[in-house]
């Protein structure tokens, strides 16, 4: 090994046992690269997410808009939802009032606002958003022949501050299964921020058997990292995702004729959850005795007090 120059600065050699101090570094300027450790959120890991799909297979980012732009282009194809009816489901909904009769309601991916003409025209407060200006543009042309009030946003509702709550009922036609496995965690906060106590969420997808793409989760992290079209799910797998909220009905979407007023397709999900109701101001839940507990062994009841301290007003439970 040759020894160093005469002039070159000698490090002390470490004691025995010890591992050599790290060298010092020079710091990185402000115009060297950009940190590679710049993940700080939940947000942060699901943008990386993100960025593992190549561009032209998102659907669901602002930069997805140029191509559903693309794709509304032409108002003349043979593409089903671009009809002027509302879902069957919805429809349903009303008319059997599982739904409340008028309310706030958001039209989520509301493409050319089939639905959102239903909800306005049933008495709702409409908000319909979507990422297309095409599909924007439709809804508002349609919205004026009607002479129907409608508030159109055109923006990613996941990150918009221009949707803001509490909704009554939140309707998904089409939105869901155009988004990657990690992005149903920003769907769920989204419905968690904007729907009402006791409100309800309403959902048109992609049947397992019907259409749409069975792959695991994780197969779309790997390989062409496409999503072909749209994520299909199972009846059971809806419930799980949405266990959140309680089941009012899940069924197939019916098929309906070509003189029918609605539409319906037999390869989409039907689905009504509802949010739990906000609970009552001041409410306390019962206490129950756990199991070979003595009567000793329980907690004061609400009248009792301990020693030489008074008793505390209940606290209330807020609401949404």
């Amino acid at each position: 090994m040759p020894l160093p120059p005469a002039d070159a600065p000698l490090e002390p050699t470490p004691p025995a046992g010890r591992a050599p101090a790290p060298t010092p570094h020079t710091a990185p300027s402000a115009a060297s690269a950009p940190s590679a450790r710049n993940i700080r959120t939940a947000e942060d890991v699901l943008a990386l997410l993100d960025g593992l799909f190549p561009p032209e297979a998102d659907r669901w980012t602002e930069g997805a808009a140029g191509w559903w732009d693309e794709f509304y282009a032409d108002r003349d194809r043979e593409v089903p939802f671009f009809t002027e009816k509302p879902d069957e489901n919805l429809a349903s909904y009303l008319d059997r009032g599982l739904v409340p009769p008028h309310g706030r309601a958001l039209d989520l991916g509301c493409g050319p606002g089939r639905n959102a003409l239903l909800l306005a025209a049933r008495g709702y407060q409409v908000d319909a958003v979507d990422l297309s200006p095409a599909a924007i543009g439709w809804a508002e042309e349609r919205a004026r022949q009607a002479g129907a009030g409608i508030r159109f946003v055109c923006a990613d509702a996941f990150t918009t501050d221009r949707i803001t709550g509490p909704y009554d009922l939140v309707f998904d036609s089409g939105c869901f299964h155009h988004l990657p496995p990690h992005r149903r965690i920003s769907y769920l906060a989204f419905l968690g921020r904007l729907l009402a106590p006791g409100g309800h969420f309403g959902l048109s997808c992609f049947a397992a058997g019907g259409m749409g793409s069975e792959l695991p989760d994780a197969e779309f992290y790997d390989g062409s990292r496409r999503l072909h079209g749209g994520l299909a799910y199972s009846a059971d797998e809806l419930r799980g995702i949405f266990d959140a909220l309680t089941e009012v009905e899940l069924r197939p979407m019916r098929a309906e004729p070509a003189d029918s007023p609605y539409f319906g397709v037999p390869f989409l999900h039907a689905a009504l959850f509802r949010s739990r109701p906000a609970p009552l101001e001041g409410h306390r839940p019962i206490a129950r005795p756990r199991p070979n507990e003595t009567p000793s062994e329980r907690e004061p009841g609400p009248n009792a007090s301990p020693p030489g301290r008074s008793r505390a007003a209940p606290r209330p439970i807020g609401t949404h």
